[in-house]
């Protein structure tokens, strides 16, 4: 049966915390959220080790695509009622285009993987490819659901998700400076974490959002609301993901798992603590099967396990991550990284493995970035639309977002076990070196034998 854009007899809702209700329409969308690829997000934290510092942060993937999906959802419906095209070339909303974004909304964080971003940095996956060849590989459900559109339904929504896709205004909607993606996690991301920092007005931006040639802007007399939502954005980077103790949560599990990886290539193959889910990631040689058996209950359930394996730094990590035990950290800069490889001989001197139990991390982000020629690669500018018709940047015309503007936020940190900070805990014959490592800090910086910060 060929469902192409048939709706249901009566639409579906799901309640959530930050919409209200979700409302479902169509059959494909429904059906979508009912594949197994879509219900695995269910297990798969948003903000991974963030809930070690945040503890209400326990919300999931499945959630936020939900909410992308609804964001979109409302999207088309004003360019539908405010602004449908009367002819081919008007830059107005051609509905026939409802379908392929919803479906890319809903399905655009698919292929995260567990802990999303610290195990693509360990093993080398990229969460946006695994998302596009779910959508395009035959053997899922999800590419089933799809093609009952058309066959090549599958390759536009993934399109659309690789900004390849030929409407601007569909992939502006999913992927740009504002989008559906971006707001969405940051009022889920605040509600849950209890941070007030990414509230913004949703319904005077979407209330001001139209469609044009070059994509989707947005009137001038919504400017205020737009900035709000630039400041929110910031705000939550600096206060919640950049908190340096989900960084330190993040350092933590980047180790166990290059450790238990190390490890791995000595285990027997019929070892009972072979982690055989994890093997063909240890071994890179994954296939998409292998990939969508994994979520964050998998993980843990090694950790638990390794909690005790013989290897004393594997079992202490496992300990350490499964427990809440941070390490702690500092801020360094160029001026005085040089400082941290003495800190490390001193860690080393009392007996700590530095390749496993210290780290330098650094986090930055752009709270807004303007068009620059000279870049590569640049993001989707926010333009507003003047009364006149024409077109503005929005940093030309808001100071307050002109003083955010390419400005990198953000700090670099040094990592290293808490009990080098504690002195009651301290063994007699280490006490020298513990007093000398804690000379390297002062405010939370790293600073020079003289006491000051360089």
């Amino acid at each position: 049966m060929a469902y192409k854009d048939q709706l249901l007899p009566r639409e579906k809702v799901f309640r959530d915390p930050i919409h209200n209700y979700i409302f479902v329409q169509h059959h494909v969308i429904l059906d979508l959220i009912n594949t197994p690829e879509f219900q695995r997000l269910r297990r798969i934290k948003q903000l991974g080790p963030t809930s070690y510092t945040f503890h209400g942060a326990e919300h999931s993937r499945f959630g936020h695509c939900l909410g992308v999906y609804e964001i979109t959802r409302q999207i088309c419906d004003v360019f539908q009622r405010n602004f449908p095209s009367k002819s081919n070339d008007d830059g107005l909303w051609n509905d026939s285009e409802r379908l392929v974004a919803l479906c890319a909304a809903l399905l655009h964080d698919l292929g995260h993987g567990p802990y999303s971003h610290t195990f693509e940095h360990i093993f080398h996956t990229n969460h946006e490819d695994i998302t596009r060849q779910i959508i395009t590989s035959p053997k899922t459900n999800v590419n089933r659901v799809l093609r009952t559109v058309s066959d090549d339904f599958p390759e536009k929504v993934a399109s659309v998700i690789n900004h390849t896709y030929p409407n601007p205004q569909v992939v502006q909607m999913i992927s740009s400076q504002c989008d559906a993606d971006r707001m969405d996690y940051l009022l889920r991301d605040a509600y849950y974490t209890g941070a007030q920092y990414g509230t913004f007005d949703l319904t005077r931006i979407l209330r001001v959002m139209r469609p044009y040639n070059g994509g989707i802007c947005f009137d001038i007399s919504g400017m205020h609301a737009v900035e709000d939502y630039i400041i929110s954005r910031l705000q939550m980077y600096m206060q919640v993901y950049f908190h340096p103790v989900s960084r330190s949560m993040e350092v933590i599990l980047t180790h166990l798992l290059l450790r238990a990886r190390e490890l791995s290539n000595k285990l027997p193959t019929d070892s009972p603590s072979t982690p055989y889910m994890l093997m063909p990631f240890f071994n890179h040689h994954f296939n998409l099967n292998d990939y969508l058996k994994l979520d964050d209950g998998v993980l843990n359930t090694y950790f638990l396990q390794w909690c005790d394996n013989n290897d004393p730094i594997l079992a202490d990590l496992s300990h350490r991550f499964l427990d809440r035990k941070p390490f702690k950290s500092t801020k360094y800069n160029q001026q005085n990284k040089h400082l941290i490889k003495l800190m490390e001989d001193i860690i080393k001197k009392v007996g700590y493995n530095v390749k496993y139990y210290t780290d330098t991390n650094n986090s930055f982000d752009l709270p807004y970035d303007a068009y620059d020629p000279k870049k590569k690669n640049h993001t989707t500018q926010i333009e507003l639309r003047q009364k006149d018709g024409s077109l503005v940047e929005l940093s030309t015309i808001s100071p307050l977002v002109k003083a955010v503007t390419g400005k990198q936020l953000g700090d670099e940190r040094f990592f290293f076990p808490k009990e080098l900070l504690s002195i009651d805990s301290n063994i007699e014959i280490f006490q020298p070196y513990y007093e000398k490592f804690q000379s390297f800090i002062k405010n939370d910086h790293i600073i020079n034998q003289k006491g000051e910060q360089l």
